[in-house]
């Protein structure tokens, strides 16, 4: 295989159907916090570098917010060492509820949410722990939801695992789906035992605090 200097994702930039799905999230739902459908589901762009995708996540939308589904295949060789410093998995979503796309600073309605998932002692559940965070060399913050704001679903699986996460509009500074049907979008899914994978470029560019990187979430009835 022949190397490139720059990931295909470069060359483009990704703008993806984010379908209305109303009753998300489900409240009294034991078995899932989303049921995201197949309409749902992004783009898996690393196979354009020739590599595998490992992450399958679905987005999708209604006036309460916005709802994230993923579903890892597989466990990396050392996922189920409970005591490792690094942990199970983190999951990054970076959310710009305008969109912006000619600033390379983050502005008050530019979010980060980070989640860490953590394996128990007897190796058979994950907990998520999810906050938002600053975004660094931002021109202004957005207001820091508190963490009980921030549902979230986790199953450790035999053949991987699956977080569900859902953002009410309440923690989304500027979400206004009936003036404003573009957010700015990005994720980073990492387990240290594979490549972190992204939805359009990765870490080889400043993609945690440059929104103009970050893909396109077009918001559909």
């Amino acid at each position: 295989m022949t190397s490139t200097l720059l990931p295909q994702a470069f060359w483009f930039r990704v703008a993806a159907s984010c379908p209305k799905v109303e009753g998300i999230p489900l409240p009294s739902s034991k078995g899932s916090l989303l049921d995201l459908p197949e309409t749902c589901k992004l783009p898996e762009l690393t196979v354009l570098d020739g590599r595998p995708s490992w992450a399958s996540v679905r987005v999708g939308w209604n006036a309460e917010g916005l709802g994230i589904s993923i579903l890892a295949d597989g466990l990396g060789a050392n996922a189920k060492t409970p005591d490792r410093p690094e942990g199970f998995a983190t999951v990054n979503v970076w959310i710009d509820t305008r969109d912006t796309r000619n600033v390379s600073r983050a502005t008050r309605y530019g979010h980060r949410f980070l989640t860490r998932l953590k394996l128990s002692k007897d190796k058979k559940s994950l907990t998520a722990d999810v906050e938002q965070r600053p975004i660094a060399r931002a021109t202004a913050d957005a207001p820091l939801a508190p963490s009980d704001l921030l549902a979230s679903r986790v199953e450790l699986q035999k053949s991987g695992w699956s977080l569900e996460l859902f953002f009410p509009a309440r923690a989304l500074h500027g979400f206004d789906p009936e003036t404003n049907r573009r957010l700015g979008f990005a994720y980073q899914i990492s387990d240290h035992d594979r490549d972190d994978q992204f939805l359009g470029i990765g870490r080889e560019f400043p993609l945690g605090e440059n929104p103009s990187l970050w893909s396109t979430l077009e918001l559909q009835r």
